[in-house]
């Protein structure tokens, strides 16, 4: 019977694996959803007002860029080459005391001994076009484990050399402390440009919600397997013949 318990046991574990699967899936048709009304929408225009809102909606914001703060996101590869995202905040024109975070492209991490060119952003009052999101996409931080996350900014900020720091995560309260700037609480991920030969090609969402039905498919195909073979070994415990009994030596 202990084998029995085991495999229920275990059919228990795949459906409820399986059910993980679907909520995944359902959350990445949501995802999928949100996406494309957010590019359908009509464009927003940031303000000092724009509140906290949902991901994908397309935006503009005017102003000028704020060059000394310009951080670079490390560990940000593009189609295999390992490279930087350049984030650069941008003082609104209605507003100069309240910055936008643009996350302005891609550039590729410099074999030594070269160095990175020169990553300016044009001044006097630009035009940005992008993507609203409500945070930088994060990456897995192990040092957030230990209790030193990389996305501590340098002090002062920004450095007397003007280098722009590396981080590899970048929340925009941390940028916001380390600055002393009033940063909106989106961050606009900036459409194809031409700026400082930056690329503009950004690692969308997964949205591949059948992958996780297939998966979850498996998982109930595993327990159906499990409470198939505990029901084959009760029956067949149950259709086992009763071993005859001993006859007593005691009796005549």
């Amino acid at each position: 019977m202990a084998a029995v318990v085991l495999l229920i046991l275990l059919a228990g574990v795949c459906i409820a694996a399986g059910q993980w699967q679907l909520r995944r899936a359902h959350e990445r048709e949501a995802l999928r959803a949100a996406r494309l009304a957010g590019q359908q929408a009509p464009a927003m225009t940031l303000t000092a007002a724009t509140p906290d809102g949902p991901d994908w909606h397309r935006a503009t914001a005017q102003g000028r860029w704020l060059n000394p703060f310009t951080v670079l996101l490390d560990n940000r590869n593009l189609k295999g080459q390992p490279g930087f995202w350049v984030a650069t905040p941008l003082a609104l024109q209605d507003a100069p005391d309240t910055a936008v975070l643009v996350l302005r492209g891609w550039v590729a991490r410099p074999l030594p001994p070269a160095s990175l060119p020169d990553l300016s952003a044009a001044d006097g009052p630009v035009q940005v076009q992008g993507t609203l999101l409500h945070r930088v996409p994060r990456l897995f931080d192990l040092g957030s484990l230990t209790g030193s996350p990389d996305n501590v900014l340098p002090r002062p900020f920004p450095a007397p050399d003007g280098a722009p720091p590396r981080v590899q995560n970048l929340p925009l309260d941390t940028l916001a402390a380390a600055s002393g700037l009033k940063l909106l609480p989106v961050v606009l991920e900036q459409a194809p440009a031409r700026d400082a030969g930056l690329v503009q090609d950004w690692p969308g969402p997964s949205e591949n919600a059948s992958q996780n039905y297939n998966y979850a498919g498996q998982w109930f195909s595993f327990a159906a397997i499990a409470l198939i073979a505990a029901a084959v070994m009760l029956w067949r415990t149950w259709r086992r013949p009763a071993a005859p009994s001993k006859p007593d030596p005691a009796r005549p």
